[in-house]
């Protein structure tokens, strides 16, 4: 039996030459992005789930990494908050908080917006828009059910707790990076046709 190889399509990250140690700089570097960008947060007084721009932070990581590594960097932030790294938002760290379900949902939306901007998802501004919203629907696809498991909530209060008080901050983000990937992705085909 014969396999096909299929051209695979660039993602950023492919566009710095070097190999295993690159990969490992850029995974590193992506998981302090989001550790990063997850401090800049705003705690909510009716929700145990702050606002955040950690999501911005793994989105943008996942597409621009691809499907693996944007994996093993979000899972990277996961594992080491966990063990203690006070890299979640408000400088916290740990496992098993209201909110945690909606890091779980990172390493996923990290893994699927990746795996679509290696398919060319991140090129034009309405498909950037489209990768985001589903790797937004995937974070709070895990974080709303764990949150209801933890706090006791019925569904109508974990979509009003966990959900509708981030829809317009969501939504700005998701405005940003279909500017931001597409804008790199033009950038990069100037630099690349000189």
């Amino acid at each position: 039996m014969t396999a096909i190889a299929l051209p695979r399509t660039r993602v950023l990250a492919d566009v710095i030459p070097g190999g295993l140690v690159r990969d490992s700089a850029l995974v590193l570097g992506g998981a302090g992005l989001v550790g990063l960008l997850a401090q800049f947060s705003i705690p909510l007084s009716f929700t145990p789930v702050p606002l955040t721009l950690g999501t911005f932070a793994v989105l943008l990581t996942g597409a621009a990494l691809g499907p693996l590594r944007g994996l093993l960097s979000i899972g990277l932030y996961l594992l080491a908050g966990m063990a203690g790294v006070p890299w979640f938002a408000g400088h916290a760290s740990g496992y098993g908080f209201a909110s945690f379900g909606y890091l779980i949902g990172f390493v996923l939306a990290g893994a699927l917006v990746g795996g679509l901007a290696q398919r060319g998802a991140d090129r034009t501004p309405l498909k950037t828009a489209g990768t985001m919203v589903l790797g937004n629907l995937v974070i709070y696809a895990v974080g709303v059910p764990y949150l209801m498991a933890a706090t006791g909530m019925d569904l109508q209060t974990g979509l009003a707790k966990g959900v509708v008080p981030f829809l317009v901050g969501d939504g700005l983000k998701i405005l940003a990076a279909a500017g931001l990937l597409p804008g790199a992705w033009a950038l990069v085909r100037r630099v690349e046709s000189r």
